[in-house]
């Protein structure tokens, strides 16, 4: 069980950066052990997933971000960042990030998820 906090959402122009966190606390756990994943929704669409880093370490994106976005976990914070440059006006959403402790080393996102953070708003608009 754990709990999840995004933060770092805002408003940026095109081609600006922003970069999220993803704080994880609970009790007796080892952030590499989980997944986790970065989702965004976008106003009036399904959630989709960005990217994820799983538990052995193996970084994944979504074609959308690939080259623009970096998924990197920070195990003595435990935090999960994910850090967003050239931003696109198409990137706008609500964030989440999810976590989940696969059973197995995966490289692979996992397909379900236990724990969800509340988000954080990104708005890339001129």
């Amino acid at each position: 069980q754990l709990q999840l906090v995004e933060s770092g959402g805002g408003l940026v122009q095109p081609g600006e950066s922003l970069r999220l966190s993803c704080a994880a606390s609970g009790y007796g756990f080892t952030l590499d052990d989980y997944a986790i994943t970065w989702f965004r929704q976008a106003p009036g669409k399904e959630r989709k997933e960005i990217s994820c880093i799983t538990n052995v370490g193996s970084t994944n994106y979504a074609d959308p971000v690939k080259g623009r976005f970096t998924i990197s976990r920070d195990s003595a914070k435990n935090t999960v960042s994910l850090q967003m440059d050239l931003l696109k006006p198409e990137d706008t959403g609500v964030y989440y990030c999810a976590a989940e402790k696969p059973t197995w080393p995966r490289r692979s996102c996992p397909l379900e998820y236990d724990n969800w953070g509340q988000g954080t708003k990104v708005t890339v608009s001129s």
